[in-house]
């Protein structure tokens, strides 16, 4: 058995398509053992990744170095004697653990001057895969795996398992009829530039409440007063669940809605690996670099000179990556969705 020690990204989205590097390492070797660090957050992620057999937390601080907390980690996961670690993100700070731990080969990308901490370096993909126009996340995770390989494989899109013991605890906890409904995401912790206007998800939300389902607005503390003001402009139907559940609850919400429509997200990422139904709105960022990755979800964008910006608000001050996109486009896209799915 080869066991491996895996330090986690620090996201939402890429905690969850850090599962296509997990798949990888389980398809190249059924023996291995893969255990992952992460943020407390990130447990109810991993915990439904069949691949994962442990999950470790480390709860540092965005901007914290945290050397005392990393060191103990380290030192306590010495006596499991991992036989490889990947490093995921490339922060200096983060290849610590394997090292304390004396993991003998700690495999990641060459980030902040952390040779030596870092002894086995992935060489920067040069090229994206055949018919691909751009290198995404998920390949560069995959390509992690086995730096030898002369060609990228191609990821195997995450898959997140249900849970319909917490599920129902959820929906029994949040009050919840079991009627038919629609969660919508409007935040997107990045900025206001991936953040489809509120006005526009108020009125997919009457949309859809007219139609016979309810609308739950799930997200985080940060999205509460969004949530607020499209209930208000909505009307009855929409439950604003945002900021008043755990990121399990969230991701049992996900899993029970009939489809899901989201900004470019971490909830975006958790939805499409569910399977559900996914309508995603892009604006600042771009589809061919994080996209999600299911059979089952629709990207909208606009094609403008101006697009992708990377920008966390829109330099030219008009937003029209997401403007341009009215709530019709999403009822159609929504619509067409779940018919070829019915």
């Amino acid at each position: 058995m080869t066991r491996v020690l895996v330090v986690g990204p620090s996201w939402v989205g890429d905690m969850v398509m850090a599962q296509t590097l997990f798949k990888r390492i389980a398809r190249m070797d059924p023996s291995a053992e893969i255990h992952v660090i992460g943020p407390g957050w990130s447990v109810p992620i991993t915990s439904r990744m069949p691949e994962v057999a442990r999950s470790y937390v480390l709860d540092v601080p965005h901007g914290t170095f945290g050397l005392a907390p990393r060191r103990m980690l380290g030192r306590a996961l010495k006596p499991m004697a991992f036989d490889v670690s990947f490093v995921m993100p490339r922060s200096f700070k983060s290849a610590l653990v394997p090292f304390f731990a004396g993991v003998p080969r700690r495999r990641g990308y060459r980030g902040e001057m952390r040779f030596g901490l870092v002894n086995d370096m992935v060489p920067p993909a040069a090229k994206p895969l055949p018919g691909a126009p751009k290198i995404r996340t998920v390949d560069q995770f995959v390509a992690m795996a086995d730096p030898s390989e002369p060609v990228m494989r191609p990821a195997e899109a995450p898959y997140l398992e249900r849970d319909a013991s917490s599920e129902a605890e959820t929906r029994t906890q949040l009050g919840l009829p079991d009627t038919p409904a629609v969660a919508l995401c409007p935040g997107a912790e990045y900025g206001p530039s991936k953040q489809w206007p509120v006005d526009y998800f108020a009125g997919l939300a009457s949309n859809i409440v007219a139609g016979g389902r309810e609308v739950w607005i799930t997200g985080s503390a940060k999205d509460r007063d969004a949530g607020e003001t499209i209930a208000k402009r909505a009307g009855e139907g929409v439950r604003v669940l945002a900021g008043g559940t755990s990121l399990a609850q969230a991701i049992d919400l996900l899993a029970m809605a009939d489809a899901v429509v989201t900004n470019d997200s971490g909830l975006m990422h958790v939805a499409a690996a569910l399977g559900k139904p996914t309508v995603a709105l892009y604006g600042s960022t771009s589809e061919l670099v994080t996209p999600p990755l299911s059979g089952n979800a629709v990207v909208l964008s606009q094609q403008l000179d101006c697009r992708p910006c990377f920008e966390r608000t829109c330099p030219l001050e008009h937003h029209d990556c997401m403007k341009k996109t009215t709530p019709p486009d999403v009822l159609a896209a929504l619509d067409r969705l779940e018919k070829s799915g019915a």
